[in-house]
């Protein structure tokens, strides 16, 4: 939509507004796909190749249906809680608070990694690794109180609990210090210090709890100004996260039960444009190709970075369409896609199978 177009969420509320039928609340959006499809017409340095993502389309369903990938995956995971409560409600969401910027550029042996039951975590699994063995040291890192509680959760303490068994620090963790402070103020302000309450405020709406999280809380607003448009494209990684990991969780029953889980879109991150670009979906300009390549760190909010954001949501969007199309009772959607490529780029990445490098951009939004 041009900046001459009318916008259709305007008139609609407009034409609510003088049938005396106003609710802001009714069939709440989130706004990323339709930011990530404008980004996607107007982008210059990241195409997506038609062909290869209905190829895509039809080996990933191939493979999900081989492996009877669902929700239970999530729970089969060793470190993910077992648990189906509001503490592990609480685990989830300083999970994904903190689910940002794992990446090194150190080599293997060298990079931040976690030491747990015996094996070494790195990445997503390192802080997950981190929050269970604090729990387990009786320090309640979960616990909103003690997010606030300046004394005892400062810099030292988050160094101890995300401690690392190499000599690299995890990264960014006076950021990450900041978010549960934030995060912690404003539960105990709104929500009575429990986020299970800011789900109930949601009323069993995926779209609503986004909202009300980019909202609520400075950290979950991920969204940025893309030249050309009028309004902010917004990416809300780990808002999106949050709720499609409470879903899986809970496999859409009790807490994670949401009437419209289906217009969560894939989360925005490094590894699904990775595996993307690897599939050949997804394709770089030779500037951005050779920053990628060298492994040259893009800048948040940059235009390069937008572009390979914004055209993987619409990507795996199109894959899911695909897949629904030849397969119209197939119980898929964004997120199921979204965690089925990140095992997978998990996995090459293990083998050393990985033939283009992930792009690096260090922020608190993935």
């Amino acid at each position: 939509m041009s900046d001459d177009e009318a916008d259709p969420e305007l008139l609609a509320l407009l034409r609510q507004h003088f049938q005396g039928k106003l609710n802001l609340d009714e069939e709440p959006e989130t706004g990323v796909l339709e930011g990530a499809e404008y980004v996607y017409d107007n982008s210059i340095d990241v195409a997506i190749n038609m062909r290869a993502t209905k190829n895509a389309a039809a080996l990933i369903y191939e493979q999900m249906q081989q492996k009877e990938f669902s929700t239970a995956n999530w729970s089969e995971h060793e470190l993910h809680p077992k648990t189906k409560d509001e503490s592990t409600v609480a685990f989830i969401f300083t999970m994904d608070l903190l689910n940002f910027s794992f990446w090194s550029l150190r080599p293997e042996d060298e990079r931040f990694a976690v030491s747990y039951r015996d094996k070494t975590w790195t990445g997503y699994w390192s802080l997950v690794a981190s929050l269970q063995r604090a729990l387990e040291e009786d320090i309640p890192i979960t616990d909103p109180h003690y997010w606030q509680n300046e004394e005892e959760c400062n810099l030292d303490a988050m160094r101890y609990v995300f401690r690392s068994c190499t000599d690299e620090e995890m990264p960014l963790l006076e950021a990450r210090l900041a978010c549960l402070r934030e995060a912690g103020q404003v539960l105990y302000e709104k929500y009575g210090c429990s986020f299970a309450k800011c789900i109930e405020a949601a009323d069993r709406s995926a779209a609503r709890l986004v909202n009300l999280l980019a909202r609520d809380f400075d950290y979950f607003r991920d969204e940025f100004r893309f030249e050309g448009r009028r309004k902010p494209v917004r990416f809300l990684k780990r808002a999106q996260i949050l709720v499609a990991d409470i879903w899986a969780c809970f496999d859409g029953e009790e807490y994670g039960e949401f009437g419209d889980i289906d217009k969560i879109t894939m989360f925005a991150d490094y590894r699904v444009p990775q595996i993307l670009a690897s599939l050949g979906c997804i394709g770089y300009s030779p500037p951005l190709q050779a920053m990628v390549m060298g492994q040259d760190v893009l800048q948040s909010g940059s235009s390069y970075e937008l572009q390979i954001r914004a055209c993987s949501i619409w990507c795996v969007e199109l894959i899911k369409r695909d897949i629904l199309r030849q397969h119209p009772d197939a119980k898929v959607n964004a997120i199921l896609i979204d965690f089925f490529l990140y095992d997978t780029m998990k996995q090459l990445e293990v083998q050393e199978k990985e033939t283009i490098p992930h792009h690096r951009t260090r922020s608190i939004w993935y």
